[in-house]
């Protein structure tokens, strides 16, 4: 699943066994600020590891609001012993974006702005994971006119490694393997350029896609319930992102590898990029908005044309075959 060796499957499970038979498990510390609690409801429905497996095996989650049994000012202690007792070493989990607007104040934890919790947690922490859009690139927060003037942990955060696990909530077992990859090996996995592990991010929906046939071939659906919705064919014109949308859903899926939204008869909505509320409407084909994802849509145009030309190709080909005829060329079709 983590596109690693088979001898790191070795390792790994050296490294896990080895947590769960230390006095002394890696401190985790998660952090929540402009979020809507969905990160931690999709890492609760991790399979492969399951979440009570980490926080009784594997690591010791000292602070996490919704999931912690502490409240208030016992809270607040088990979150400063944490950050004291584990200085330099513990791995710190953002989710929600950091509101900068009126000095910090639309978002407070025990009287203190996001932004001030966010300083003095990273300060001591070996690492950070931005999970989930809003930490990762501001998400839906950050939605034009950004009222808040919310923006992402790497806006913020400098001196500190950070990856990247976006989605709106991201897939479960792609959160819980990016720590068990941590314990593992004390580092953060392989990242692209946007911060994200290229083990889960590292191709696109449409790459990997199951439709991406129908696509090439120029079958596309029209409405949600229409011929070609009911046999499966391709959702790129009701407005799926899928093109231009970099995870995993597609081969890792969700509910322990159940299905994923497009198998479901539903286009991507892109919220594991940069922005996706603003890319033009979720039911908006990529062609049609203005500006540089009008691009994306002659792109687009492109693929479903070069498609149908290789299938004419082919087609071709094999009618030649059969007539005793010479091949014809891509050069012959483009005359």
């Amino acid at each position: 699943m983590m596109a690693l060796p088979p001898v790191a499957g070795r390792a790994m499970a050296s490294a896990l066994a080895a947590a769960q038979a230390a006095t002394r498990r890696p401190s985790v510390i998660w952090l929540p600020f402009q979020e809507c609690t969905g990160c931690t409801e999709s890492i609760t429905r991790s399979h492969s590891p399951t979440i009570e497996g980490m926080i009784f095996d594997m690591v010791s989650l000292d602070y996490q609001e919704t999931l912690m049994a502490a409240a208030g000012f016992q809270a607040e202690e088990a979150l400063h012993a944490a950050m004291k007792e584990n200085h330099g070493k513990y791995l710190l989990i953002v989710d929600g974006s950091i509101p900068l607007g009126l000095d910090g104040a639309y978002s407070c934890i025990a009287g203190r702005t996001n932004l001030e919790l966010l300083k003095e947690a990273s300060r001591g922490a070996a690492a950070i994971v931005a999970m989930g859009s809003c930490a990762a690139f501001g998400g839906l927060p950050n939605a034009k006119p950004n009222p808040t003037g919310a923006v992402s942990v790497s806006d913020i955060i400098k001196d500190r490694p950070i990856v990247n696990v976006p989605g709106c909530p991201p897939i479960p077992v792609v959160m819980t393997a990016v720590l068990a990859h941590f314990i593992t090996f004390g580092s953060l996995p392989e990242l692209d350029a946007k911060g994200r592990p290229k083990a889960f991010y590292g191709e696109t929906i449409h790459d990997r896609c199951y439709r991406r046939p129908f696509y090439d071939q120029g079958k596309f659906a029209r409405t949600f319930d229409d011929e070609g919705a009911r046999n499966g064919w391709c959702l790129f014109e009701l407005g799926c992102k899928g093109p231009v949308t970099y995870n995993s859903c597609a081969t890792t899926k969700w509910n322990a590898g159940t299905s994923w939204p497009v198998e479901s008869g539903h286009g991507c909505l892109g919220c594991s990029e940069p922005d996706f509320w603003d890319a033009g409407g979720f039911y908006r084909a990529l062609s049609m908005p203005a500006g540089p994802l009008q691009m994306v849509g002659v792109a687009a145009a492109v693929g479903v044309a070069t498609g149908a030309a290789v299938g004419f190709l082919n087609r071709a080909k094999k009618n030649a075959a059969k007539a005793g005829h010479e091949t014809t060329t891509l050069a012959d079709l483009e005359k």
